[in-house]
């Protein structure tokens, strides 16, 4: 083209980019966006949306958002435009289209520390065929033979370590049962090993990093929980080591005893994915689940009566394995928790150990009249539906009769069934739709068989004062110290003591 024939095309190009940009910025007006603010440039309000606050309130962030925009609202959060909802709805909507129209999307920091094959960061086929490979590991034929009697035997490991009268850290005991469990149920590892003890040490340090700023200087808790990946994942790296050996030994049904020799026969990953799903899996099982018991711990010493009655069904399925001669939960005991699992969804509807989710949107949506944009993050905030006193009455009582099927006064409530109320749709605390925890069956039973020797043989009261706090992960400050006295009557530990030992 000559230069002729290009000064002749400019004023057309021109005009067509004049159009162009006009009807983007019209498209962009005509956007209906949920009212809100943006904050600071780049930092946006993410400062005052993390700043620490009690793990049984929304925090003052929340609080006031909601107050002056509505539960459903616009922000900048973690660099990105993004849609903070409160609304059960739209919550339920969200995690419902995974993957039709939101993906899960995480700040990269995330993925930098858990690694890019974490199923927390993963979408599509790949999630899908990690997910499938975790959730035949834990299929509820496995949870009865297998699981439930690894559970029961490293929940009486921790409690037969508490003396009479003795004061420690209830946060540390939990973190210590949860740990050598998953250490076990992963990669066969023994508690108190050298090796098991070294991991804890450097799991400790990567666990202080995912809950840093992410930067990247020597000296950081992200620098050093870094380091601390690389040391876990020789560890793991050299447990594959050991199991194919074991494959080449034809030993392939020992191999099914832990996660790692499962993925390893019934999947065909490669080695870095391997290990970044053993990293995440650990991560999710350890963390999640030792902060879910130390807080059914500090809700429970705050409700006498809630105890009693624990203790009560509890000490009718001791007392019928006693008749029967029996040693040893099984999965006829644990179904027989129903008032149990009402202080678990309790527990986790209050102290909401998960409180939000990242996710992107994939298309542009319309929601009760509000747009979202292609692009934009979207955060469903789960604590937020869990304590709103629309859907739950007085959501900040740790009341676990809520959860019952209720017929005239509420906190007398003694009936087993658990209820149709609208409140158990609005129940979040494992997420939901395709992306559901895939250890969340796991997790209630972990807390059941706790709480089933927790009450049969021990009281405790709070040593000092200490409370749940979010920033945004639920950390008790002093570590929820305790102090415990037997309850003589019952030789519970004792007797499961043939079995065990």
């Amino acid at each position: 083209m000559s230069e002729t024939e290009l000064l002749l095309y400019l004023p057309t190009a021109i005009l067509a980019l004049i159009i162009a940009w006009n009807l983007i910025k019209t498209k962009r007006r005509t956007l209906n966006l949920p009212p809100g603010n943006t904050g600071w440039p780049f930092l946006g309000e993410t400062i005052g949306y993390l700043k620490p606050h009690s793990a049984t309130s929304t925090g003052e962030f929340m609080e006031q958002h909601i107050s002056r925009f509505g539960k459903i609202y616009k922000s900048n959060l973690f660099g990105e435009r993004t849609i903070i909802s409160a609304d059960a709805g739209l919550n339920r909507y969200i995690l419902q289209n995974e993957g039709k129209l939101f993906e899960c999307s995480y700040p990269r920091s995330i993925g930098g520390i858990l690694g890019k094959w974490s199923m927390l960061v993963l979408v599509g086929d790949m999630h899908r065929d990690m997910r499938m490979i975790s959730l035949n590991f834990m299929s509820n034929p496995r949870l009865r033979t297998h699981l439930l009697p690894e559970v029961e035997r490293h929940t009486l490991l921790v409690l037969r370590s508490w003396k009479e009268n003795s004061t420690f850290s209830a946060q540390d005991e939990a973190k210590k049962f949860t740990f050598n469990l998953m250490a076990k149920h992963i990669m066969s590892m023994d508690p108190g090993k050298p090796e098991t003890e070294q991991l804890k040490r450097e799991y400790i340090t990567f666990m202080k990093g995912v809950v840093s700023a992410p930067l990247n200087f020597p000296g950081t808790a992200y620098r050093k929980a870094l380091q601390s990946r690389t040391t876990i994942l020789k560890v793991i790296e050299r447990k594959m080591e050991e199991r194919i050996r074991q494959m080449n030994d034809d030993d392939c049904e020992r191999l099914e005893d832990d996660l790692l020799g499962w993925v390893l026969k019934n999947s065909n990953f490669s080695t870095e994915q391997i290990l970044d799903l053993i990293l995440s899996l650990l991560f999710a099982g350890h963390e999640t689940s030792s902060v879910a018991i130390a807080l059914a711990i500090y809700f429970l010493q705050g409700c006498p009566r809630a105890v009693e009655q624990l203790r009560e069904e509890h000490r009718e399925i001791s007392r019928a394995k006693q008749q029967s001669g029996e040693f040893g939960l099984n999965w006829d005991d644990y179904k027989q928790m129903e008032f149990t699992q009402c202080v678990i969804n309790e527990t986790l509807r209050l102290g909401n150990v998960v409180r939000f989710v990242h996710r992107k949107a994939l298309k542009d949506v319309r929601y009760k009249g509000y747009d979202i944009p292609r692009g934009w993050k979207v955060l469903p905030v789960f604590d937020a539906v869990h304590l709103d006193p629309s859907v739950y009455g007085q959501p900040q009582h740790f009341n676990p009769w809520r959860w019952l099927q209720i017929t005239g006064d509420r906190g007398n409530a003694t009936s087993s069934s658990y209820s149709n109320l609208t409140t158990t749709n609005n129940f979040m605390a494992f997420g939901g739709g395709p992306r559901l925890c895939t250890g969340s069956e796991l997790a209630k039973l972990e807390m059941a068989v706790f709480i089933h020797h927790l009450v049969l043989n021990f009281h405790w009261e709070l040593a000092e004062p200490d409370h749940a706090l979010a920033f945004p992960f639920v950390d008790f400050p002093k570590g929820l110290p305790i102090k415990v006295h037997h309850l003589h009557h019952h030789h519970n530990l004792i007797q499961e003591e043939v079995l065990y030992s």
